[in-house]
């Protein structure tokens, strides 16, 4: 499984890129809001710490600017996953980006219908959102199941599912069970995934028990 850091945060990607476990970054308009930084430069500047796909979302929502935004995003690094959502013409975009050799994230999945009409365009990734059907007092992750048992009957279909809005470790996980491709987290959930009070016990007994020694391997 990959894992992706859904932030628009600099310094959170530099930190997490910096152990060597990140495999990519997400990105919407809500998080480069928060960022409160430009657009275009920020994402080159993501691109430029993170080798694996950087996505970045257009901002229209009718086709004929959205393909304009598209392949202007799409310019700015060779690692570039344009974000459509899952609209007739975000789909139109995606397949049309998808003929061209660009990797598409498709976002605003709501449902396995939804994902079928994605790989056929052709998508990269689709990004079903966990949390927010979670929100709804729907199992989020049934839709996870739900595409990757269709996924996995189409083997000619490259379409990776990418788990997003997870706002815990049990979403990673479960979502690693049923074999899907990428999870995108927020970063305090990447962190948390270290985290066992055993852990932490067996370090403190450990560290306690050397210093006993006097001993000092440098």
């Amino acid at each position: 499984m990959k894992f992706f850091v859904d932030t628009a945060d600099i310094d959170e990607i530099r930190d997490l890129a910096d152990t060597g476990l990140l495999d990519g970054v997400t990105t919407n308009p809500s998080l480069i809001k928060k960022a409160g930084k430009d657009f275009l430069p920020l994402i080159a500047e993501i691109c430029e710490v993170v080798d694996g796909p950087v996505s970045a979302e257009v901002a229209s929502t009718d086709y004929e600017t959205m393909i304009k935004e598209a392949r202007k995003i799409s310019k700015i690094a060779d690692n570039i996953a344009v974000k459509v959502p899952l609209t007739p013409a975000g789909l139109k975009v995606c397949k049309e980006l998808s003929d061209d050799g660009i990797m598409v994230n498709v976002t605003l999945c709501f449902s396995a219908n939804q994902a079928i009409l994605a790989a056929k365009a052709g998508a990269a990734f689709i990004s079903p959102f966990v949390g927010r059907l979670d929100d709804l007092s729907q199992d989020g992750l049934d839709l996870i199941e739900d595409i990757c048992t269709i996924y996995g009957n189409y083997p000619n279909w490259s379409t990776e599912v990418l788990v997003a809005s997870v706002r815990n470790p049990v979403h990673i996980l479960e979502s690693a069970k049923m074999g899907a491709d990428v999870v995108t987290c927020p970063p305090n959930v990447i962190r948390q995934l270290y985290n066992h009070p055993l852990t932490d016990k067996g370090l403190a007994a450990f560290v306690e028990d050397w210093k006993q020694t006097g001993q000092s391997i440098l």
